[in-house]
């Protein structure tokens, strides 16, 4: 079964664009990332796969259902993290917990205790004396405390600490190892390479590439990194040129034997040649337009 399944899916607010197109697939215990920049669409791609708005065209289905026909039982085996957590004044973070476990008619006690005890999160603070970070502790928490099927997490580590974001995607893999789905919006490309298995990547509303993490990230381009001299004005293929502590560092898709002709007329004290990191495969995307995929499926 599909975790979750979008089909053509459009938003318009009047006249202003949120998505176009868009179509994809998620299986169930699949981790799932959804990049872009902001402004992309993403929240609005989650908040319409949560039905808190509704489509201006296209279909979304969840666990098999139908957002817009079975809202309430899809929410009930869903885990929601917004970009912004914001809760009651005056209320503690254990009454927070406790009432999102109440409105689902779970006991969470346990399961909360533990994520709060690996997260460091303070369960008696008052919820307007959090922190940015803390804050997003305890919304994480009432996400993942009821075990859904399927967590939705938008921008989820803003605000945390390295340390918090390393034990937060070890709780995240432990669910997915597990069989809970992920869906991760976030506009850290690290975060993406380092857990997810797929990916889509969004421009403007539109879906401009999708597919193995692995396979997204491997292009003929590589990072030549140069200490020396050399003279590379004319070089087709060479881009994101970058100088710094005596290298001259870029990007290079053009012919290899080319450029180690103009290497070899230079004055080269040393050369390396490595893969180019995700962040910049994900830069060529947007200054490329991608591949042109628009869908999506598993």
């Amino acid at each position: 079964m599909y975790a979750i399944q979008i089909e053509e899916l459009t938003k318009y607010y009047g006249k202003a664009r949120g998505i176009i197109d868009l179509s994809l697939t998620v299986r169930e215990g699949e981790f799932f990332g959804f990049i872009g920049p902001n402004g992309a669409g993403k929240s609005t791609t989650i908040r319409t796969l949560l039905g808190l708005i509704r489509p201006t065209s296209g279909q979304v289905k969840i666990l098999g259902r139908d957002i817009s026909k079975d809202k309430n039982k899809i929410l009930a085996e869903i885990g929601y993290l917004p970009s912004e957590t914001v809760f009651y004044p005056g209320m503690r973070v254990k009454d927070i917990l406790r009432l999102s476990a109440r409105l689902r008619k779970q006991d969470c006690q346990a399961e909360a205790q533990m994520l709060c005890d690996r997260l460091q999160l303070d369960v008696n603070k008052k919820a307007e004396e959090l922190s940015f970070g803390n804050r997003k502790k305890a919304g994480i928490v009432a996400a993942l405390q009821h075990k859904p099927r399927l967590l939705i997490l938008d921008e989820p580590t803003s605000g945390l600490d390295p340390l918090m974001q390393r034990e937060f995607f070890a709780i995240l893999r432990e669910r997915n190892e597990q069989g809970t789905a992920v869906f991760l919006s976030s506009h850290v490309l690290s975060e993406v390479q380092n857990n997810c298995t797929r990916a889509a990547i969004i421009r403007e509303g539109r879906m401009i590439a999708c597919g193995n993490v692995e396979a997204l990230a491997r292009t003929n381009a590589r990072r030549i990194t140069i200490h020396g001299q050399a003279e590379l004005d004319g070089l087709e293929g060479v881009r994101d040129r970058k100088e710094e502590a005596g290298a001259v560092s870029f990007l290079y898709s053009g012919d290899i034997r080319l450029l180690l002709g103009k290497l070899a007329r230079g004055n080269i004290t040393d050369l390396s040649v490595t893969e180019p990191k995700l962040e910049e495969i994900f830069l060529h995307y947007y200054e490329k337009g991608g591949d042109g995929n628009d869908t999506c499926k598993a």
